[in-house]
């Protein structure tokens, strides 16, 4: 029986050589996979919830589930000390300005989770009167967790691909690494409805037309249809 063995097994995967006598005691990465190891394990979530998405995720945390094997289970009631927001339940216009600023308030690097149907496309409530059709029309979201509400299983599911993400991250290639400062996201203003303030240039545009006049109103429009003309 033989061995699958590598033709040249003093050199490894990164493509530098090590000593027959030394490979037991070296091991050769990346910065890359040294940062992101240390981030994945230890990620904060922002200790906050919406509606009853948020029992769910109270029952992740809880002993059961053992949020600990993750290295997430310190929630931080501070978004200065968080790095990863869970929207947890339905986005209310009310509530979408708070959601904005405290997202704007977290360091870099940051992650937003989407829990559940409500989160992510309004759920049963959408396109209502106050409820927004998904969070991801005012800040970022990384990974989406279906179901109404979706199961601790689930949550579980969605922080592992938020680990996932961590580790195909590159430092060369994140925005908090670039040069410039990341501009933040201009909170909505909440009025009548809700108004992002993004689009106020589409808004002053469409403002900014004169409204069409109606046909009664037109002075020089004739009282009465002319009379068809005959041969």
């Amino acid at each position: 029986m033989t061995e699958n063995r590598p033709a040249n097994p003093t050199v490894n995967t990164a493509g530098y050589e090590v000593p027959p006598e030394l490979r037991q005691n070296i091991a050769i990465t990346t910065l890359d996979k040294i940062w992101n190891m240390g981030r994945r394990y230890s990620v904060w979530p922002m200790m906050f919830g919406l509606a009853c998405c948020a029992i769910e995720m109270i029952c992740t945390a809880a002993s059961r589930y053992d949020l600990a094997r993750f290295g997430m289970e310190v929630m931080r009631p501070s978004p200065r000390q968080s790095d990863l927001m869970i929207v947890s339940g339905t986005v209310t216009k009310k509530m979408i300005p708070q959601i904005v600023r405290l997202y704007n308030q977290m360091p870099e690097p940051k992650y937003v989770l989407s829990m559940g149907a409500c989160a992510s496309g309004g759920g049963p409530f959408k396109e209502g009167y106050n409820v927004v059709s998904g969070v991801d029309q005012y800040v970022p979201v990384d990974v989406y967790i279906p179901g109404c509400p979706p199961t601790p299983q689930a949550l579980l599911n969605g922080l592992m691909k938020i680990q996932e993400k961590i580790d195909s991250e590159s430092i060369t290639k994140v925005r908090w690494y670039r040069k410039g400062e990341i501009p933040e996201i201009p909170v909505p203003l909440l009025g009548p409805d809700i108004i992002d303030p993004r689009e106020n240039a589409m808004i002053k545009e469409y403002t900014s037309k004169p409204a069409p006049v109606p046909l009664a109103a037109n002075p020089q429009a004739p009282a009465t249809p002319p009379a068809a003309a005959t041969s």
